[in-house]
């Protein structure tokens, strides 16, 4: 026999830098801790979590019992480590690692990386942004209206969230949809806290929870950035202690009257070379102190040649 007949070729393409990062940031070691290893078993929960991770940046869409053919022509040994088969990953053991990882609280394994994730790249934190997007699902997802309403209580402790029409941001309105509110980092767009939610539900009841939530689970003074969703009299009390930066919607009576009312001679010329540092050489503000909500807060109504906007700051 040849050389070249004992010769194979594995590919690693991307997934090699995918897989050294999940090494760096340690995510095999922390579910590992959490979930624990048995001796018995030939793949760790942290080896299965790394192996989920790479195939879904593989670019890949197949059923999760196709998922161990994912890696037939990949080097395995090296993205996964030594003795470790493709067969290994198979749907029963994937759906083990899942359930335990369910039981164990995602929010609370996710948050615990992305401390580490700070950490090691020494994320700035100055400023966080909060939004909302949705996904539309395939499928009737049929229940009976009446057996659901007697029936919530007990819904709502076994099921996570609820699949209904809603906004979709997808566009795709004929169709049930969940929700998916994610914060991140305004340096590197790192994804600090995320949630899922209800196909119906709406950014103006829950962004004010969130951020509260979010704040209860990571202890950083940063500043939430929000569109106007966030601005309503019932969250300016939840959020009254965070800061926080949002637009204010022009339907509010005193941000429209701002506005129309405003005179250019009125508008503070501020700094004209820190303007230009920011490449605001076109925009022109004024402060406003406004008391809404019962909550004392500063409004900036900027003025531009295209357009004119208020926008409050904390």
């Amino acid at each position: 026999m040849s050389y070249l007949e004992e010769i194979q070729v594995k590919n690693l393409d991307h997934l090699g830098i995918v897989a050294g990062l999940i090494d760096e940031i340690g995510i095999v070691k922390i579910i590992n801790n959490k979930l624990g290893i048995d001796v018995r078993e030939k793949i760790s929960a942290g080896t299965v979590v790394k192996s989920i991770l790479i195939n879904g940046l593989g670019f890949v869409s197949r059923p999760l019992y196709l998922f161990s053919q994912f890696f037939q022509d990949k080097a395995i040994e090296k993205l996964l480590g030594e003795r470790i088969k493709p067969d290994y990953l198979n749907d029963d053991k994937i759906g083990r690692v899942m359930d335990e990882l369910y039981k164990y609280g995602l929010n609370d394994i996710f948050i615990e990386v992305v401390l580490e994730v700070i950490k090691k790249f020494k994320i700035d934190l100055k400023y966080s942004h909060l939004d909302s997007t949705s996904f539309h699902l395939d499928g009737e997802y049929k229940r009976e209206e009446d057996k659901e309403k007697q029936e919530e209580e007990k819904i709502i402790k076994e099921r996570p969230i609820f699949i209904k029409k809603g906004y979709s941001r997808d566009h795709r309105p004929d169709l049930k949809q969940c929700v998916l509110d994610l914060i991140t980092s305004q340096d590197g767009d790192i994804p600090l806290f995320v949630r899922v939610g209800d196909g119906n539900e709406s950014d103006k009841a829950v962004f004010g929870k969130v951020l509260v939530e979010f704040k209860k689970q990571i202890k950083f003074d940063s500043i939430m950035v929000c569109d106007s969703a966030l601005y309503g009299q019932e969250n300016l009390q939840i959020i009254q202690h965070l800061k926080w930066i949002t637009r204010v919607p022009m339907t509010i009576k005193k941000a429209k009257e701002l506005v129309q009312n405003i005179e250019v001679e009125e508008v503070k010329d501020e700094d004209k070379e820190k303007r230009s540092d920011l490449n605001l050489e076109s925009y022109t503000w004024k402060e406003e102190i406004v008391t809404y909500g019962g909550i004392k807060q500063a409004w900036l109504i900027v003025l531009s040649e295209k357009d004119r906007k208020v926008i409050w700051k904390n």
